[in-house]
């Protein structure tokens, strides 16, 4: 797929270091969703002191600093450019978002590998995409629960929320699948995971046997309860 699932395939340092520029309802959303994977370092930054306190109340273990994020040496000093992925959630101002992108992109010393900025007009998109980010969001198209679910969950490609609880995914094949055939994983009754579809992504089979034999690189189209779906691609 693009670049972004080429990175979500990695590994290494991109699944556990995670800074968050900017801690309102959609960054403090981020930040708790990727507190929910074991061994992941976050750290938030906010250049109000009050969004920081307010931070740190919900979840205390969240690493959070009152930081001018518009300061390259601030953010220096922070730690946020020795972080693999930074999430620039500010919205507005659009040069305060623009200006940290750039920092973590192009800072000397920056060890940051992905950016990914939260954008409020199409404008603003292009913008943040000519300073270096390397994934532009909008807040209507994607929730901050869901990002930093996908931040964690390298095998997840795509969801579809069906409601409160049910969800439909598609994600790569876990190493720990490839060589199995579905019966042999047997996922409807050991994981409580229904499998729609499975194959290359461009030539899915859709409810295939029992027999079929997972392969790397393949697809999965599964649903389930999103909790369960979690731990499929977590473990």
């Amino acid at each position: 797929m693009s670049q972004w699932w080429q990175w979500q395939q990695q590994g290494s340092r991109l699944e556990r270091s995670f800074g968050v520029v900017g801690v309102g309802r959609f960054g403090t959303a981020v930040c708790r969703e990727l507190i929910k994977k074991d061994n992941v370092e976050v750290l938030a930054v906010d250049r109000k002191e009050r969004a920081i306190e307010e931070l740190r109340q919900i979840d205390p273990s969240i690493e959070a600093r009152v930081v001018d994020c518009t300061e390259e040496d601030s953010l220096r000093a922070a730690g946020i450019l020795e972080m693999a992925t930074v999430v620039v959630a500010i919205s507005e101002p659009i040069e305060a978002s623009i200006t940290a992108t750039l920092i973590a992109k192009d800072a000397e010393d920056s060890r940051v590998e992905r950016v990914i900025a939260r954008a409020t007009s199409d404008l603003h998109e292009k913008m943040l995409k000519r300073v270096g980010a390397d994934k532009v969001i909008f807040p209507s198209r994607m929730q901050g629960e869901r990002l930093g679910s996908e931040l964690v969950r390298p095998n997840l490609l795509e969801r579809l929320q069906l409601d409160a609880h049910n969800c439909i995914e598609e994600i790569t094949v876990p190493n720990r699948f490839v060589g199995s055939s579905l019966r042999e994983l047997n996922l409807r009754k050991d994981k409580r995971v229904s499998v729609l579809a499975a194959g290359p992504a461009r030539a899915l089979v859709v409810n295939p046997p029992a027999t079929y034999r997972l392969e790397e690189g393949h697809v999965l189209v599964v649903m389930g309860l999103a909790e369960d779906l979690r731990e499929l691609t977590t473990q």
